[in-house]
């Protein structure tokens, strides 16, 4: 029994594989991202203002908890590279005259620091400088508050504001389209008319602070200043999307390894049953001769003990390489300086603790029976099998049967238990491959409705400041462009009843034809002039339906707090958006025609000389492409977390092989001697293996529709686990995803009977035939 020894064991090694390698990326990138914000001295509060002066840091700094305050210039500015039309956006940070900053600390990775007085000289994040190939020495040109400069990189530098790298109002993460430059503070503040003042103020805060009570006054505080609202770094863009990163790789490390685990369970109930049973006469036997029953299930539980152990073992160092290998990925994706693999010991004690008790579980149900089994029954020969039970309608389709045939059909009426045992095993299998691969067909879906359905433009436009509606006129003039779709966003933390959620309201056009919210029919939603319209996301974050209210309260502007009704519901799966009618938002800003950005559809054939133009406008922040955003939402998808699915998915198959496997050979263990007695009677091999391969096959055909259905019930949890704040992740019920887990399986049975069946071609006759039963 090697072959399914080491089946068993490979898949307890799966799912501790898992365990450690899932447990150890959460440890790394946790621990990383702590020890990180610590040297690094990330705030604690971030306060964004239209223009305070310094001496509000004063007021700041008296706030109880708040152990220390700096204030900083942040702009946006557009960065040209050589050789490229379009501009690429970028942030501007400063850092004090002085030296470096006592929060925020930027890491210096090439070159040198700022010189004091130089105006002319900037530090450029790393990763956004490795995709365009630029270092220390090199020039650079950006627009700032409508002026272009050129500057000289001097250094670059990994900041712990920017694990993740993306555009403000955006979700996907390209270092190509998308970078951040520091500046001396007196330069940058001259570039945005910020002497004096700043538009930012960053904040520690002792262990003992209330971060509700120091949020509040420090929008008391910046009140008149034009706050634009306080938030804790938990809402920090960089740090919620590495969080989120964490959680979902922490919620699939519980849910994932055990299921191997009780898939393992199974396979040695029925294959330590099948031992028992077939070694009853030994059994008693030995109790006979006085052994106890603990002694002899003692045995039995040794050999439970090497399979699970032997594939925790297997496990623990499968999963530390993967781990080792995960970690290069993840490094690439979020913008540590370093990571280093760590796995908890506990990760290995929990991985080989669990894989021995599951296996045991399984074993135990099986090793009782033992114990009250006494010599004299167990000495004793099993009572023949009845064949009766097949009844009326058994004997009725046997006559149409032939005789290989009607062996199939008494071994399958015969011991129904162990059948429909075998029939969920192999249906488990399947619902595991139907589940990843309707997840595969789920992501095709999240790509089509984002970039296909909802977003129709080519371009989309932000501006520095919200603009007289008049732009939008100035943008349909430009040569080539087709269509040009206004909007206005602005962020705000929305609420309802204990719950809230920070992030944005999108205006939206009445009737909008190139950025639209729609529903589940993927029918476009016309925005209401009273309410607010929700993704599904975000009505889930807030527990709110159709019909509720909410509280709006909005960071821009007068910052009005509003109530309204949530008027629909959206199938947006990127992002967490919330929608209102363009001009019901500037009726409640007190700001009406305004516009913070435009959706382009343009001739792509003339493509840069728009983008050209569009550069040359100084209110313009930032350009974007949406073949661009696909690409990088492609990438995202296949790293990280996502990238999970696809070793999950190969694992599927494994399983499912190991389970069809089993069955096949717990089957040919059974009827060794029976397929030893059709040769010796006349059958020929291939006669003599149908009788086996039949019977593999009809249970096989029974696993699959319960292997579809419950596929259906495990592809919901599969896709909520991959799903996150960035991506949500649909059900789809595609026929192929039914059909290749069907094939997935047919094939593992295929392949399970040719190896079953060579072997009992090369069984000798004579070994089998002196087995007794």
């Amino acid at each position: 029994m090697k072959g399914q020894a080491f089946a068993i064991s490979a898949v307890i090694a799966t799912g501790v594989m898992l365990l450690v390698m899932m447990s150890g990326i959460v440890t790394s990138l946790d621990q990383t991202r702590q020890a990180y914000y610590e040297r690094n001295r990330l705030a604690d509060v971030f306060a964004p203002v239209v223009r305070a002066p310094l001496h509000s840091l004063r007021d700041l700094r008296e706030i109880p908890g708040v152990s220390a305050v700096e204030g900083r210039v942040n702009g946006s500015a557009l960065v040209d590279i050589k050789g490229l039309d379009l501009p690429i956006r970028a942030q501007a940070l400063s850092l004090p005259d002085t030296g470096p900053p006592r929060l925020n600390l930027p890491d210096l990775t090439a070159g040198r620091w700022l010189a004091r007085n130089r105006a002319d000289e900037i530090l450029l994040l790393n990763s956004f400088a490795k995709a365009h190939d630029l270092g220390p020495g090199d020039t650079l040109s950006a627009t700032m508050n409508g002026a272009r400069r050129t500057f000289h990189i001097v250094g670059l530098v990994h900041s712990p504001e920017f694990l993740y790298t993306v555009a403000p109002g955006e979700l996907i993460s390209d270092d190509s389209r998308f970078g951040a430059l520091w500046m001396n503070e007196t330069a940058l503040a001259a570039a945005y008319d910020m002497k004096g003042a700043f538009n930012e103020a960053l904040l520690m805060l002792s262990r003992s602070a209330n971060d509700t009570a120091v949020l509040n006054a420090v929008d008391r505080i910046l009140e008149p200043y034009g706050s634009r609202g306080a938030f804790h770094v938990s809402d920090h863009t960089s740090n919620r999307f590495v969080m989120e990163e964490i959680n979902s790789m922490r919620s699939t490390s519980a849910t994932v390894p055990p299921l191997f685990m009780a898939v393992a369970a199974f396979l040695l109930y029925i294959v330590i049953s099948r031992m028992v049973q077939a070694e009853r006469e030994q059994i008693g036997l030995l109790k006979a001769f006085g052994y106890s029953s603990f002694e002899v299930a003692l045995h039995y539980f040794k050999l439970i003990l090497i399979i699970s152990a032997g594939g925790a073992a297997m496990g623990c160092v499968l999963g530390t390489m993967a781990g080792r290998g995960m970690v290069n990925i993840y490094l690439e994706f979020y913008k540590f300086p370093i990571l280093v693999f760590r796995v908890e010991p506990a990760s290995f004690l929990i991985g080989v603790v669990s894989s021995i008790l599951a296996a045991s579980a399984g074993g135990f149900i099986v090793l009782r029976g033992i114990f009250t089994l006494t010599p004299a029954v167990a000495m004793r020969p099993p009572a023949p099998a009845d064949y009766s039970r097949t009844g009326r309608i058994g004997a009725s389709v046997s006559r149409m049967l032939d005789q290989p045939s009607r062996m199939v059909l008494r071994r399958l009426t015969r011991q129904p238990g162990r059948m429909l045992g075998s029939i969920v095993g192999i249906a488990c299998g399947m619902a595991l491959a139907v589940a990843m691969i309707s997840l595969f067909a789920s992501f095709e879906k999240t790509l089509n409705l984002t970039f296909n359905v909802i977003d129709r433009s080519d371009v989309t436009v932000t501006f520095t400041d919200p603009l007289s509606d008049r732009v939008i006129y100035d943008l349909q003039r430009m040569p080539h462009v087709i269509e040009v779709e206004p909007t206005r966003s602005v962020s705000a933390t929305l609420r309802h009843g204990v719950e809230s959620y920070r992030g944005g309201v999108n205006g939206l056009v009445p009737a909008p034809r190139l950025n639209r919210a729609v529903d589940k029919s993927e029918k476009a939603i016309t925005m209401p002039r009273d309410g607010i319209v929700l993704s599904k996301s975000l009505a889930s974050e807030l527990k709110a339906q159709v019909g509720d209210t909410i509280q709006v309260d909005i960071h821009e502007g007068r910052r009005p707090t509003l109530s309204l009704p949530v008027v629909g519901v959206t199938e947006s799966l990127l992002g967490a958006p919330a929608y209102m009618e363009i001009s019901a938002l500037n009726r409640a800003m007190r700001e009406p025609g305004r516009v913070s950005g435009a959706y382009l559809r343009i001739d792509a054939a003339h493509s840069g000389p728009i983008y050209r133009a569009l550069k040359d406008m100084p209110s313009v922040a930032g350009v974007s492409l949406k073949q661009d955003a696909r690409a990088a939402f492609v990438r995202m998808m296949n790293t990280g977390a996502g990238s999970m699915r696809f070793i999950i998915a190969a694992i599927a198959g494994v399983i499912t092989f190991g389970i069809v496997y089993n069955a096949a050979r717990i089957a040919q263990a059974e009827r060794g001697r029976d397929l030893a007695s059709l040769r010796v009677i006349g059958f020929t091999r291939s006669e003599a293996s149908f009788v086996l391969l039949g019977e593999i096959a009809v249970v096989t055909m029974l696993a699959l529709p319960l292997g579809s259905v419950l596929g259906y019930y495990l592809t919901y949890g599969v896709a909520a686990g991959f799903s996150t704040d960035i991506y949500q992740i649909p059900v789809v019920f595609a026929p192929g995803s039914y059909g290749g887990a069907a094939l997935a399986v047919l094939g593992a049975a295929l392949l399970s009977g040719w190896l079953v069946k060579r072997d009992v071609d090369r069984a000798e006759i004579i070994t089998a035939l002196k087995t007794r039963e």
